[in-house]
């Protein structure tokens, strides 16, 4: 079977579903590829290219559809292109199957097979062809590097001789893949960068990469908060009031505002309303990701930037993967090569679209003449973060009462340990000549200091007990050169045994501790 793509239709739409790489991969499996001509020039891929890499170019996008039985592309098929399909062909592209019911039914109609990319299930074996988050990952970080644009001042903070300039204060609002990315970027610039999420379990995830998690005072939130799928759901109107007047409140401290918030199937939220950029400062920027579904921005222009009256600019872009054209190409026909992996299981080259497959079956649309979107829920668990219970604060007494327990059983463990060693120590001093009994005596009650002694110390303390466990080994070393001219054989093996054993410890002690602060030396 041949796969092809063709050149995206889309005004402005730079992107690619099929590179040179992911050409000589779909070819192991089985597959002859074709695409065509220019259709990678503006992601930085030349026809020549594609031609080295074992693809045929084809010049008409006419041609293209009519001599491939696979068509992969990025951006949702228009009317001419619905057109082009045909009975048993079959078409993966992004297609919003939610807001596209006429092109649901050409593709029933026609007979051809859609999968569309932004219906992956977020299931564990689905990551490799997530598109919507290699996508989201991009516009993310894209997303800050058009705030910063449009900013004009420094993220970071600094003290020159001419004066402080204060850090940028950044917010992201919501946690998805876009807003980590965000907030990865944002922290990495130096900016002070805070992040709010319906979910409050991503707040480890945020406040790991460096940001401030904003909570709510708000006791419904854990139960509103999260969706099945890892996906935010609709919160309470009563939620929502108190997640707005949390914005206000913080709406005249910000610099940058980042909005992710979408929820699946529907329009996105409204939580940066008017009079909140009304209250921002002059110079501030809004970047709305979700312009695309009604934004979340009350003044949200859809591609578009504006600035309003008060000198806030917000910007509406839609196309930021596509800005940046051969990464975004480069990840999303890797999302495709993996897709086909899943349909090739025998890498024959033939198609297998089996519809028992979570992955395949939640990403299919239409199928042998028939709508199978909404799909039923997948068999296997969405990838959702879990909610962890805050662990109970004791009370003052129930602390003591904990200390308390937890010496008496130590107490115990030591007072069994000493009873033991005591009694052996006695049936051995039946047996044992007077001078041996000096010598194991001393040995016994080194092991059990030093046994006390390190045990306990913290890990953090690594390079420390290092150099005490070496002093130890050269206390021993010297009482065992002391011991090792005895006339008793035993003690002579012993001390023996001792400067061996302590030598290696001292020794690799020596190159642990050289090795760990060569980590911290500049080359």
């Amino acid at each position: 079977m041949k796969i092809g793509t063709p050149k995206e239709v889309y005004e402005g739409e730079a992107r690619v579903a099929m590179t040179p790489d992911s050409a000589q991969a779909l070819q192991k499996l089985g597959y002859e590829c074709a695409i065509e001509s220019g259709a990678g020039a503006l992601a930085g891929f030349t026809d020549a290219a594609y031609e080295e890499a074992g693809v045929e170019v084809i010049k008409t996008a006419a041609t293209l559809w009519k001599n491939c039985d696979i068509i992969a592309k990025v951006r949702q098929p228009n009317d001419t292109e619905m057109k082009r399909l045909r009975e048993g062909q079959t078409l993966i592209s992004f297609f919003n199957p939610a807001g596209n019911e006429k092109g649901l039914e050409a593709a029933k109609k026609k007979g051809a097979n859609v999968i569309a990319m932004e219906m992956v299930p977020r299931i564990s074996r689905a990551q490799k062809m997530d598109a919507l988050s290699s996508m989201a990952n991009i516009a993310g970080y894209r997303a800050v590097i058009e705030a910063g644009n449009n900013y004009g001042r420094f993220f970071t903070g600094q003290i020159t001789a001419a004066g402080k300039v204060p850090p940028a204060k950044v917010l992201v609002v919501g946690a998805g893949v876009a807003g980590l990315a965000a907030i990865g970027a944002a922290t990495s610039l130096g900016a002070i960068t805070y992040a709010f999420d319906v979910r409050p379990e991503v707040a480890e995830q945020v406040e790991s990469m460096g940001a401030e998690f904003v909570y709510l005072d708000f006791e419904e939130e854990q139960q509103d908060g999260a969706a099945s799928g890892g996906y935010a759901s609709v919160s309470s109107p009563e939620f929502r009031e108190a997640q707005l007047a949390k914005f206000r409140e913080l709406a005249p401290e910000m610099d940058i505002v980042i909005t992710t918030a979408l929820i699946p199937n529907r329009e996105a939220p409204e939580l940066w309303t008017e009079d909140m950029v009304a209250s921002m400062k002059r110079g501030s920027v809004i970047v709305d990701l979700a312009a695309e579904k009604g934004g979340n921005c009350k003044l949200t222009v859809m591609d578009e930037k504006i600035v309003t009256d008060n000198g806030v600019t917000i910007i509406g872009y839609t196309d930021f993967p596509s800005r940046m054209a051969s990464q975004s190409s480069s990840l999303y026909a890797t999302n495709i090569r993996h897709m086909m992996t899943d349909l090739t299981p025998e890498k024959d080259g033939q198609i297998n679209h089996n519809m028992e497959d979570d992955v395949i079956r939640g990403a299919t649309v239409t199928y042998d003449h028939e709508i199978t979107w909404p799909p039923p829920p997948p068999k296997v668990q969405a990838i959702a973060a879990q909610k962890k219970e805050k662990p109970k604060e004791l009370t003052p007494e129930e602390k003591r009462a904990q200390e308390v327990a937890a010496f008496k059983a130590q107490t115990k463990s030591q007072v069994t340990l000493l009873l033991i060693g005591g009694a052996l120590m006695a049936l051995l001093g039946l047996v044992a000549p007077p001078s041996f009994m000096q010598h194991f005596i001393v040995f016994v009650l080194s092991c059990f200091i030093g046994f006390q002694v390190i045990w306990n110390v913290s890990h953090s303390l690594h390079t420390p007990l290092m150099a005490v466990t070496n002093a130890i080994s050269g206390i021993i070393v010297l009482g065992a050169v002391l011991q090792i001219g005895s006339s008793n054989g035993l003690v002579v093996f012993l001390s023996t045994i001792a400067v061996l054993v302590a030598t290696i410890n001292i020794v690799g002690g020596f190159l642990v501790t050289r090795r760990m602060l060569a980590m911290f030396q500049k080359s």
